[in-house]
This record gives C-alpha cells, sequence and structure tokens, in this order.
C-alpha cells in the first residue's frame, strides 16, 4: 500500500509558484499571476531571504497572503543609508553630461568592486542628498503565493 504525501517547500526545494508583492493598498509591485509562473530553487537568493521563510511550511496547492511587516520584507528604513554625495564623486560614476532630477535611480561603484544604487533625494550647494535604502525598506507589505509544484 502507497500513501502519497503533499509535498511541502522547504529550505532547499525548487518551486513552480505564482507570486505577487503588493503594497496594503492592493498596488501591485510585482506579480506572475496574468503571465508565466515562475520557478526558483530556495536558498539561491533568488527571492529576499525573509520572502523565502515566509515559504517554508506551505503545502503544493497552497494559496495564501500574507502579510510582512518591514522586518520580514525589506527591512526598516536606516537614516544611516540617507547620504550626502560630493559632486565630484556623482561625476566620477556618470556618464559625461549626465543631468539628475530629484527621484532619479543612480548606480555607483562601490569600493569592493560591486555595484549599489541610491535615489536622489535633494540637491543643494554642498552636492546631492542621496537614498541608498531599498525602495521598499519600511514598508509592509502583501506577499501572495500560489504553490503550484514543489520537488
Amino acid at each position: 500500500m502507497t500513501t502519497s504525501k503533499t509535498p511541502i517547500v522547504t529550505k532547499d526545494a525548487y518551486l513552480t509558484l505564482h507570486y505577487r508583492l503588493a503594497t496594503l493598498d492592493g498596488e501591485d509591485i510585482i506579480s506572475t499571476f496574468k503571465e508565466s509562473p515562475a520557478t526558483l530553487q530556495m536558498g539561491t537568493g533568488q527571492l529576499a531571504p525573509e520572502l523565502e521563510l515566509s515559504l517554508i511550511g506551505l503545502t503544493e496547492g497552497a494559496h495564501v497572503t500574507q502579510e510582512l511587516s518591514p522586518e520580514k520584507a525589506f527591512g526598516p528604513r536606516n537614516p544611516d543609508l540617507v547620504q550626502r554625495v560630493s559632486v565630484a564623486t556623482l561625476k566620477e560614476n556618470s556618464a559625461s553630461g549626465e543631468q539628475y532630477v530629484v527621484g532619479d535611480l543612480v548606480d555607483f561603484a562601490a569600493p569592493s568592486g560591486g555595484r549599489f544604487a541610491g535615489v536622489l533625494r535633494s540637491v543643494d550647494e554642498q552636492g546631492y542628498i542621496f537614498d541608498f535604502n531599498h525602495p521598499l525598506a519600511g514598508q509592509t507589505l502583501l506577499f501572495e503565493t500560489k504553490i503550484i509544484g514543489i520537488l
């Protein structure tokens, strides 16, 4: 006699799923529900670690919407990540003649050789104020998932 056990999401599962990340008022940030489902390997960084944690233990076929606090989504806003950038530094990280306006997302070279981005918040005579927080930091979000298959 064989018994079929419904597969569950584990920390190293391979998933096929639909997912939607939305603001609390229901505005989609990203959604696969009107497209092909996504596939992902848990534990490889394809989703933010906290989003992955919210999937652990769900069963194949589960369709859930979870409210994620900032700590369980993209973290709280960090005021230390709002920083002044000199005109010289911005020029070093810009194409010749590039002009920026408040709200622009600007890519910077990190001292370690990587890249990071910040949103221009204001400009004054001393330079530029950039916010290097994740754009969704500090927000409570809705995370809807429908687990289609688990390997």
